[in-house]
């Protein structure tokens, strides 16, 4: 990581005369640099005394609230209660007979396609929307076909096991979507981000033990097969997290979204009607089914578009942790509809989850987890690119002239504003 050099009004060093087009890339290509490269570490702790140390406390808590970090808490949050939406109108779905889980993705993903293809064609045009098909649609194909068969999985998993193995196994996820970040970014955790992991697993625990404790859980059905489903869910829920995050941050979101879309509906259709197409002609389709259908799928709609901002602006470890506290919005959820009893475990379990994500950035900054430089692919004509390139030069020549200097931290955060518009 290379730390920003302080704002200074002395003049840059005179070019040579000569400049030849090898020396013209090597100037664009320094204008261009990736915006991770542009982080800045919090402000260190000092402990030569009580005093000088609660002061460098207090510059670290406060170098830690920038827009940037308070969207993605607030944006996890938001996903949090949209999994919980999904799982109470799923519920209501099975207790009405409604049991077709391929078929419930395939209006999101057909949403998702509906949604994002459309302005993928008005910004590349059909002919570099075939071309992008062509050369990177196997990505996208294995990224929707692992994301089809985790969901497919996940719901399976809780038809055989017990409450409390899906739990604490879909949590799996995390250490898996953690390697492949590494794998993909090469991200470099520090102690303090494994410690964030561990007291947010830790208000987990409270959670599974209130939910014991309450008696919210069923008997096991085949508790191995159960769990061996909801291992691999997990797994493939990991790695997929991890590769949209990787393709997010060099893509524009609109893209990613709508191919994951497009490969995730004709693979859910063609599966769905493989294996569920004698029971869509025995369950009912009242207008109570069509109603929870349909907000089932809007929840869902609004985690897939807001998951990859929070995978651009934190990451997608961070995502991960972030739904561990849905089971609390689920007890908000069954106050009402299922007249549950507030048990006290709960809410310490949410405040123990707030902490551990916040202890995650406490140390690392969300830039540092990976470059975020989203762009069109090299070989599409991009709609109205030359004036979006334009826009960004005057944007930086703007700063740079401004007489008030910006600190480091404003500088970042608003040059990873300009990407990610695109």
């Amino acid at each position: 990581m290379v730390a920003p050099a302080e704002p200074t009004t002395a003049p840059n060093p005179p070019l040579v005369p000569e400049v030849g087009l090898d020396d013209e890339k090597k100037s664009i290509s320094v204008q261009e640099e990736p915006v991770a490269t542009l982080t800045q570490t919090r402000p260190p702790i000092d402990w030569s005394s009580s005093s000088a140390f609660f002061s460098s406390f207090g510059a670290r808590w406060k170098s830690l609230w920038t827009r940037r970090f308070v969207l993605s808490l607030l944006a996890g949050q938001l996903v949090s209660l949209c999994i919980t939406c999904t799982n109470v109108t799923t519920t209501e779905l099975v207790k009405r007979g409604w049991t077709l889980s391929t078929s419930q993705g395939f209006f999101l993903y057909f949403s998702l396609f509906a949604i994002y293809t459309p302005y993928t064609i008005y910004q590349y045009g059909w002919k570099g929307w075939g071309k992008m098909i062509l050369k990177d649609g196997w990505k996208y194909f294995i990224l929707a076909a692992c994301d089809v068969e985790a969901n497919f999985l996940v719901v399976k998993a809780y038809q055989y096991t017990d409450l409390l193995s899906c739990m604490l196994l879909d949590a799996w996820a995390i250490p898996v979507c953690l390697f492949f970040s590494w794998l993909y970014m090469r991200v470099r955790y520090h102690w303090t981000q494994i410690l964030g992991v561990f007291i947010c697993i830790a208000g987990l625990g409270l959670l599974v033990g209130a939910d014991q404790i309450t008696n919210k859980g069923w008997d096991p059905v085949a508790r191995g097969k159960g769990d061996a489903f909801m291992i691999a869910g997990a797994t493939l829920y990991g790695f997929t997290n991890a590769t949209e995050e990787f393709l997010v941050r060099k893509r524009p979101l609109y893209e990613v979204v709508g191919q994951l879309g497009l490969w995730g509906f004709l693979i859910g259709g063609i599966q769905a009607s493989a294996l569920e197409w004698k029971q869509m002609r025995e369950v009912p389709w009242d207008g109570g089914i069509i109603g929870l259908i349909f907000a089932f799928t809007i929840a869902m709609i609004i985690l897939y578009t807001v998951a990859p901002m929070i995978y651009r602006w934190a990451s997608s470890a961070y995502f991960n942790l972030s739904l561990l506290s849905s089971d609390f919005y689920g007890l908000l959820f069954g106050l009402f509809l299922y007249k549950y009893s507030p048990y006290w475990l709960y809410f310490i379990s949410f405040v123990v989850t707030i902490v551990g994500l916040i202890v995650y950035f406490w140390h690392a900054t969300p830039e540092e987890q990976g470059v975020l430089d989203p762009q069109a692919p090299d070989y599409v004509s991009k709609r109205g690119r030359d004036d979006k390139i334009a826009d960004e030069e005057q944007g930086t020549v703007a700063a740079a002239t401004n007489n008030d200097p910006q600190t480091p931290n404003e500088k970042v955060e608003d040059e990873v504003e300009v990407r990610e518009t695109k």
